[in-house]
């Protein structure tokens, strides 16, 4: 809003100031919308020299033959919409987290083969700047249909089950626990694998009666293994892991551990400082962007609300602040 002449104010002079400040208004307006651009977001990929087997909601898939090229784009989603800008850097900080992971408990069986841009193959050069830090190649398994989630505290879907049932997938928990209260043991609490819409809690009984015998046993074993691991390697820094969910895939004869690891995206970390039981905690995942979609009034039915640039900006460097204090580093090719 433009104000009136002061008094003794020439009309030209009154212009001169509307003048700057429309300038100064349009600088700042300039500065908040080029965020995203001056900060390279990549929300699809297309490739010359490989084929796109599959497109999800953040990760692609390339056949190179006989492996797979994993891309993870800058796309986040929310309440099963993707959302609009992506947040840049994100499927670097997110790809180089599990590769971490994957490197640090590599007695685990893991799809990874390569990470490093300089060794993959020549037909993905010309592409090599784009898919650096953000790609990985990857062995070829048979996805197992389950998502397996360990939990040591109760928060999220397990809580909202607890306080209708006093239990999670099953599991009979004690009476009078709170929000962010820390289990008395981790729990296995396995879900349906969904390519549309959400996962669904399950029994551990309903998912070992749909796969071979003993493996639903090996899956919840190596779940609960991989999840104390993590939690004692967080806590060191500072950070409790409440909760992670983790995939598996058969390669022959083996179970091997796929996908994302231990990453914002698929886990819950609070920072150990601020913990308070009895609430919900602030999170270090896209939680921040589920509470701004909240308050806008959102029925959750796509097209979702623009992202604004705060809240772009603060989500990234959510993830950033998480990679900086698991790995005690900073992720390589990031963009700004």
């Amino acid at each position: 809003m433009h104000r009136a002449a002061a008094p003794g104010e020439s009309v030209s002079l009154k212009r001169t100031r509307m003048a700057e400040d429309d300038n100064r208004a349009a600088l700042r307006s300039s500065l908040c919308a080029n965020f995203s651009g001056l900060v390279t977001t990549i929300t699809e990929t297309h490739l010359s020299g490989a084929r796109l087997s599959r497109r999800g909601k953040v990760r692609e898939l390339y056949d190179l033959g006989a492996s797979l090229l994993l891309v993870a784009s800058d796309r986040i989603s929310a309440f099963d919409v993707v959302l609009s800008p992506g947040i840049p850097d994100k499927g670097k900080i997110l790809t180089q987290l599990s590769n971490f992971w994957f490197r640090k408990f590599s007695d685990v069986d893991n799809h990874l083969i390569e990470s490093d841009i300089a060794r993959f193959p020549e037909e993905l050069k010309p592409d090599a700047p784009m898919l650096a830090g953000r790609s990985v190649i990857v062995r070829k398994c048979e996805v197992i249909p389950f998502e397996c989630v360990a939990r040591g505290y109760l928060a999220g879907s397990g809580w909202a089950e607890y306080r209708k049932t006093g239990r999670v997938c099953g599991i009979r928990l004690p009476d009078g626990l709170r929000e962010a209260d820390k289990l008395p043991e981790p729990i296995f609490t396995p879900a349906t694998k969904a390519e549309t819409g959400h996962d669904e809690n399950i029994s551990f009984g309903t998912m070992a009666r749909a796969l071979p015998a003993g493996e639903a046993e090996r899956l919840r074993d190596m779940t609960l293994s991989l999840y104390k691991r993590a939690s004692d390697h967080s806590a060191s820094r500072g950070l409790i892991l409440a909760d992670t969910k983790l995939e598996f895939g058969r390669l022959d004869g083996r179970i091997v551990w796929i996908d994302e690891a231990l990453t914002p995206d698929s886990s819950r970390y609070w920072d150990m400082a601020h913990y308070t039981p009895g609430k919900g905690q602030p999170s270090f995942d896209k939680q921040f962007v589920r509470d701004w979609l909240e308050s806008t009034g959102w029925d959750k039915k796509p097209p979702a609300p623009k992202l604004p640039e705060g809240v772009v900006r603060t989500t990234r460097e959510k993830y950033l602040d998480a990679y900086r204090k698991l790995t005690d580093a900073m992720p390589e090719y990031l963009t700004g």
